[in-house]
């Protein structure tokens, strides 16, 4: 009875792993080559697969997400012979796992080569400031030569980029310094406009400024000088209205003549030739005036006139 329990326990064992090898459960996004007798007969999607036990094997399994794959800096040539490290970055998918298991031995492996060799031949056409400041030129021709490449394999390349450009240290300094004397400049440049813009400012205000004042000095003149007028016109009316004779006029003049003197600057005064019109209007009514005070006296105005003779005949007083 034991060598029975034993070929039994032999058979389920047997049986348990075929069952283990019949039922494959193959993970979302992923996919697995089966080969029959080493010859690939299907490729088994997600899900649950029945394959024929100790005849079809499993020969790989692949992701078929998105993968990101790092490489290591390269060194690189530019076309002005200057050595620069580019580290880049792949991102890829793979769209059909028979050919990335048939096509290619190691695709990972073949596409870093063929991204060294491209990036080679794309820098080698650029010199170093154009290779620093055309990174997106770069990532579209790199991939668009990878994708071309890469599709018989089974490979999609997404994207491609630049994560890094180093260029060698002497020239990152030399770079540093032309980068300080291009800030200083334009530093320089800004404060020169700045200047030049507050002078051609304080300018405009300043001609502005003189413009009103002028404006308002000429607005002044005119009133003013109309205001003279109109008071030369109301003195004018006044005179004409009250119709004045040639003595008060004279008189007048007479009047004016010391204002006409006042002033410190006033070292030599010259009298004019109307005065001698003016004192003889004014003599004139004097006389007039003295004319009538002795009249008015008594004994029809010879009791106060001393006759000239006996003013003579007087004796003097010794």
């Amino acid at each position: 009875m034991e060598p029975v329990i034993i070929v039994l326990i032999i058979l389920v064992v047997l049986v348990f792993i075929a069952l283990i090898k019949t039922i494959q459960v193959i993970p979302q996004a992923s996919a697995a080559i089966v080969e029959r007798f080493g010859r690939y007969t299907r490729t088994l999607n997600a899900g649950l697969n029945i394959v024929v036990p100790f005849i079809d094997t499993i020969r790989n399994r692949i992701d078929l997400r998105e993968q990101v794959v790092p490489f290591p800096p390269q060194p690189v040539i530019t076309q002005d012979n200057l050595v620069v490290n580019i580290d880049t970055v792949i991102y890829y998918q793979v769209t059909d796992a028979r050919a990335a298991t048939y096509e290619v031995a190691s695709y990972i492996q073949a596409i870093e080569q063929l991204t060294v060799t491209t990036l080679r031949n794309i820098i080698g056409g650029m010199d170093l400031e154009r290779t620093l400041t055309s990174r997106e030129e770069i990532n579209a021709a790199l991939r668009g030569v990878l994708d071309e490449a890469t599709g018989k394999w089974g490979i999609r390349v997404n994207r491609v980029e630049l994560k890094a450009i180093e260029p060698p240290t002497s020239i990152q300094d030399s770079m540093e310094k032309q980068m300080r004397a291009d800030r200083d400049k334009r530093a320089a440049i800004l404060q020169a406009e700045g200047v030049r813009q507050s002078e051609i400012l304080r300018a405009e205000g300043e001609k502005q400024s003189q413009i009103l004042r002028a404006e308002g000095e000429a607005k002044a003149a005119a009133l003013r000088a109309e205001g003279e007028a109109q008071a030369v016109r109301t003195v004018f009316e006044a005179i004409h209205a009250g119709d004045p004779d040639q003595k008060l006029l004279s008189y007048q003049y007479l009047q004016m003549l010391p204002k006409i003197a006042e002033g410190d600057a006033n070292k030599l005064w010259i009298v004019p030739s109307e005065i001698g019109d003016a004192l003889k209007g004014l003599s004139g009514a004097m006389g007039n005036f003295g004319g009538i005070g002795g009249g008015s006296g008594g004994n029809g105005g010879t009791g106060a006139q001393v006759p000239a003779q006996e003013r003579r005949e007087k004796p003097s007083i010794d």
